[in-house]
């Protein structure tokens, strides 16, 4: 069985091919920069990387691009071959209570979704649109961010301002990342031979965006991004929580109107917007070199707040198996988790220095065996949990 999965962006495609006989990546990549005179394709193939700049104008004329590419590589005779293809969604609302098998109704909805997520919703229905011209007859499947997160209590996920801007708009915390944090809990609960629907965890996603996530009994119960992935945690540009009357303030002496608000919020602030840089290693980097005084407030600021979240999660689920380091920053820097670590070892985490150090692509425990509560990373691989989904919704359909 073969199953696409695309990740679309405004002007980009990510995307990768899986055989799903063995769960293997046949391969991946990314398109970039569409509908530009200068368009860039990479893609890894083997041990092959295939680079190239081309004019590609709009999204469909990408997948017709990497359509001729699987036939001269031979990976597949063309889209119709596949057997299955499954979309990342960031936002599904209220809407979607699980993954869905696309047709011309969610798409509508997807489409009226775009309000909540104006940044992203828009690229995934060019995406989805040019995979279905393209391969008509291939089921297609959209796979939502928010989905994990539907079990959040209304108490969790409700704001508090009048009740009726969440009747008729749908104000409310959703909640991201969910699909990597599904993904890295049903590892780590096997891991630990913990049934899942005993397993209680704080699972950190922390890359550029970051998102702390509350699983009791194997599900979200609360979770820090909200309506958008602007909520939360300090980030790499985004700035996390905030006071609404800090932006009322900024907005009446500066005069900038909503969107150059919204544009300082989620590219000028977070990291970057306290010291310069949005790559928490390179702030780190800063301060061993340069004891730099505004990486160090950075790195202070961005502890606080990931330390503060995990105490507050701490407080409402009582028991917890299991810290869940996951993602670009959480899987890769030794650094950060050392420090998380240290920070909460009065909750019973003893990390130990040794198995954090260690480089490895696999999931372990990175505290010692003595550890109240264990540690771990664990690799996430979101695209390889929406291969899962698309598998599980055509099986379930009798599409195969």
């Amino acid at each position: 069985m073969k199953i696409l999965v695309l990740n679309s962006g405004s002007s980009s495609i990510k995307f990768k091919l899986f055989d799903m006989n063995g769960r293997n990546a046949i391969l991946d990549g990314f398109i970039e920069e569409i509908g530009s005179e200068h368009s860039k394709v990479n893609i890894n193939y083997g041990n092959e990387l295939f680079v190239k700049d081309v004019a590609i104008k709009d999204h469909l004329e990408g997948m017709d691009y990497l359509n001729i590419f699987f036939k001269k590589s031979k990976v597949l005779k063309d889209f119709s071959e596949l057997d299955g293809i499954g979309h990342r969604v960031v936002h599904g609302g209220n809407k979607f209570q699980d993954s869905v098998i696309i047709d011309d109704e969610v798409i509508k909805t997807i489409d009226e979704l775009s309000e909540l997520a104006p940044l992203h919703n828009p690229g995934h229905l060019a995406g989805i649109r040019s995979a279905m011209a393209e391969a008509p007859n291939v089921p297609n499947v959209a796979v939502f961010d928010t989905v994990f997160h539907q079990t959040m209590p209304q108490y969790a996920y409700m704001y508090a301002i009048p009740y009726e801007y969440y009747e008729k708009y749908g104000v409310r915390k959703y909640g991201f990342h969910g699909t990597s944090h599904k993904y890295v809990t049903e590892q780590a609960a096997n891991y630990m031979g913990i049934r899942l629907d005993a397993f209680n965890a704080i699972s950190l996603h922390i890359g550029n965006g970051a998102s702390v996530t509350a699983i009791k009994g194997g599900k979200s119960i609360d979770t820090s991004m909200g309506i958008s992935p602007l909520e939360g945690l300090m980030m790499g540009t985004r700035s996390g929580d905030i006071d609404p009357a800090a932006l009322y303030h900024i907005a009446k002496i500066t005069n900038k109107n909503q969107a150059e608000i919204d544009y300082m919020l989620n590219k000028e602030s977070g990291l970057l917007g306290i010291c310069g840089m949005s790559d928490i290693r390179k702030v780190k980097r800063m301060i061993l070199d340069h004891d730099d005084e505004r990486a160090k407030l950075a790195y202070n600021m961005y502890m606080y707040r990931i330390t503060k979240y995990i105490g507050s999660y701490f407080a409402i689920m009582g028991r917890v198996d299991a810290i869940i380091f996951t993602a670009g920053v959480g899987e890769n820097y030794a650094h950060l988790r050392a420090d998380i670590c240290k920070t909460i070892n009065h909750f019973g985490v003893n990390i130990d220095d040794d198995l954090n150090e260690l480089k490895s692509n696999s999931i372990r425990f990175i505290t010692k065996r003595d550890s109240v509560i264990r540690a771990l990373v664990v690799p996430t691989n979101e695209e390889l949990a929406i291969a899962l989904e698309v598998r599980k919704l055509i099986k379930n359909k009798n599409f195969i």
